[in-house]
């Protein structure tokens, strides 16, 4: 493999005229960034994971067949399916947001996920209309899907694009950080339904609460969006009229080796992200027999670890250089998934509860570095859509699909402890990649 392939660089900040201009935004501005950009991914990711949380409960009403298991696999299915519109959703809103600018670009992007997400909450199950249910499941699925493909790129753009250089890491996490306090409310919400509504309320009707709820975080969102300015860097492209006409095209000519490299640090990511949040409630449930809210009270605290944890990770990552926190993800994923998936098995809530914060841990030391190191792959004339793109390639094929791949391993081998094995391969293969890549981080880069 040549030179070419095996390593990438980060931009100087002052390619393309852009400067060092992240440093020109006072502490108060960088707050104000900080905070719309987080609780707008917030929102984002609050919509499009809650249909996980709840997938156990969603299997009942709109797959009914008998067979636990097979409603489970239905349901992960669709859930899969939202993933499969993500790469086209990469490729509309990521071209969109490296034309007109990333900051209205993103506050489309949350309106039309937390329509789909309200649209879910209010739609008749299978009882009611038979087949059209799933059918309609399966719609506001994809619409939603579309929707998150210009997401975590376009937020981490944002971001990216405002932090100062040495700071980089550190502004960014708090992307991740925001994500997984999504999923910590969504799962946090679920459990506190589930403990406190009475006898079967919570399966006759309570699952729809946390659906409507996108209403008012997506109006939350928008506003707080539509009132940013777009990030210094691409303001001062536009203004010199610097910016591509057409950037998936120059994306795909120029920066075709940081577009895969890209793809092959996301694998782990992707596939610990969703086997966390998505595929622990049910497996917790149906596999390894703890109830329900045992269920959510133990992923609950293991998302909540990784949230607290990854912005710490994202400072450290400043200090010492991205590739270090992400190989140390990657390494702990191999070493530590079978330990924590055998403590899960042993039936004991606080044992389960651990196995949960070490592997949420794993994933907040590559989570910390990862959005920084990915935002420096690519310039700034494309960095959106390319980003976008890669990025959601990775998560279509390996984490959508996770929840239902680990589902059907247990089935298809009898081993309860399987889906261990599938995140150690995974880290290796993204641990890998990032060997081979070098660092992009200022410290190590300005002492190489």
């Amino acid at each position: 493999m040549t030179d070419e392939t095996t390593q990438y660089r980060a931009r100087p900040r002052d390619e393309e005229g852009a400067g060092d201009t992240g440093r020109e935004v006072d502490a108060a501005g960088l707050r104000k960034v900080l905070v719309a950009a987080g609780l707008g991914h917030f929102v984002e990711w609050f919509d499009f994971g809650i249909y996980g949380t709840l997938a156990v409960i969603l299997a009942h009403h709109f797959f009914p067949s008998g067979n636990t298991q097979a409603e489970l696999l239905s349901t992960f299915a669709v859930f899969g399916a939202g993933f499969v519109m993500r790469p086209l959703g990469g490729l509309f809103f990521g071209s969109l947001g490296d034309r007109i600018g990333r900051q209205r670009t993103l506050a489309i992007v949350v309106l039309a996920t937390s329509a789909s997400t309200l649209a879910m909450g209010l739609l008749p199950t299978h009882a009611t209309v038979g087949a059209l249910a799933p059918a309609l499941l399966v719609l506001c699925r994809l619409l939603q899907g579309f929707a998150a493909g210009g997401e975590s790129a376009g937020a981490t753009t944002l971001l990216a694009e405002y932090a100062p250089e040495r700071r980089r890491g550190f502004v960014t996490s708090w992307i991740d950080a925001s994500g997984f306090a999504a999923f910590v409310a969504g799962s946090g919400i679920v459990l506190l339904l589930s403990a406190a509504l009475p006898g079967d309320a919570m399966d006759d009707w309570g699952w729809r609460l946390p659906f409507l709820l996108a209403a008012p975080l997506g109006i939350a969102g928008v506003y707080l969006r539509t009132r940013l300015e777009d990030s210094p860097e691409f303001r001062k492209l536009k203004s010199e009229g610097n910016h591509s006409r057409s950037p998936l095209r120059e994306s795909f000519a120029t920066a075709r080796t940081a577009m895969l490299l890209c793809t092959g640090f996301m694998l782990i990511k992707a596939v610990g992200h969703w086997a966390l949040q998505t595929f622990m409630p049910g497996y917790l449930q149906t596999t390894l027999e703890f109830s329900r809210v045992q269920a959510f009270a133990i992923t609950t605290a293991g998302l909540f670890v990784v949230a607290a944890a990854v912005p710490f990770m994202g400072a450290l990552s400043d200090r010492v250089g991205r590739k270090p926190l992400l190989i140390a993800g990657c390494a702990g994923f191999v070493l530590l998934s079978w330990p924590a998936f055998w403590l899960l098995s042993r039936g004991n809530a606080v044992l389960a509860g651990v196995a949960m914060i070490v592997l949420g841990l794993c994933i907040a030391a590559f989570d910390g570095a990862i959005s920084a190191a990915l935002a420096e792959l690519f310039p700034t004339r494309v960095r959106y859509g390319a980003m976008a793109v890669s990025y959601n390639i990775a998560t279509a094929l390996f984490g959508g699909m996770t929840p239902y791949f680990a589902t059907w391993l247990i089935g298809a081998s009898g081993y309860d402890l399987s889906p261990a094995f599938y995140l150690m391969v995974v880290a290796l293969v993204s641990g890998t990649v990032v060997l081979r890549a070098r660092e992009t981080a200022p410290l190590r880069r300005s002492a190489a």
